[in-house]
């Protein structure tokens, strides 16, 4: 496991990897809640958390990049490779399929992405999912929103949300 702290212009956020991929995005990551999520994530994980940043790691590295990129370039797809252990069953499929199918710019509802996944029914499991997702941004939660138009919940806030969707031209930027 390999980690790094990086500013964003939502907010500190850590990145955690493997040597599988990305597998961890931490929104509002104070030293007292890397901390903590770095904890977490070495249980999780079955191994020890390191002591200090790794920046040089390979999928590290690529995430700071890409994630630069999203912020300052407008870059439109994540290509990095993603360590899935942390998340599985039903949330699995779906974030699976809101990464594969639910691009920059778009949006999607709680109940489309249900029936996406072969189970209509599940509208609010969805919501459990978006909630529970490990890797947000590159897994772009941000984009499901309500059928009847709301903006729904977020883990990274509603304000994030909202700068989300307006960096990604969904909603207009804010005025102040």
């Amino acid at each position: 496991m390999a980690w790094q702290g990086i500013d964003t212009p939502i907010g500190p956020l850590l990145l955690v990897a493997t040597e599988q991929g990305l597998v961890e995005v931490v929104f509002h990551a104070t030293a007292a809640r890397a901390t903590r999520a770095l904890e977490q994530a070495a249980r999780r994980l079955g191994t020890a958390v390191p002591a200090t940043p790794a920046p040089g790691h390979r999928w590290v590295a690529e995430a700071v990049r890409q994630l630069n990129a999203y912020f300052d370039d407008g870059l439109q797809d994540f290509t990095l490779p993603l360590d899935w252990s942390l998340i599985s069953g039903f949330n699995r499929r779906v974030l699976r399929e809101l990464a594969a199918h639910v691009p920059y710019g778009t949006v999607v509802g709680y109940q489309d992405l249900a029936v996406r996944v072969g189970e209509p029914g599940a509208a609010r499991a969805v919501g459990v999912a978006m909630a529970s997702n490990p890797l947000p941004i590159v897994v772009p939660c941000h984009r499901v929103v309500e059928s009847d138009g709301g903006i729904g919940g977020f883990g990274g806030g509603l304000e994030t949300k909202r700068t989300l969707l307006a960096l990604e031209g969904v909603l207009p930027q804010p005025l102040f």
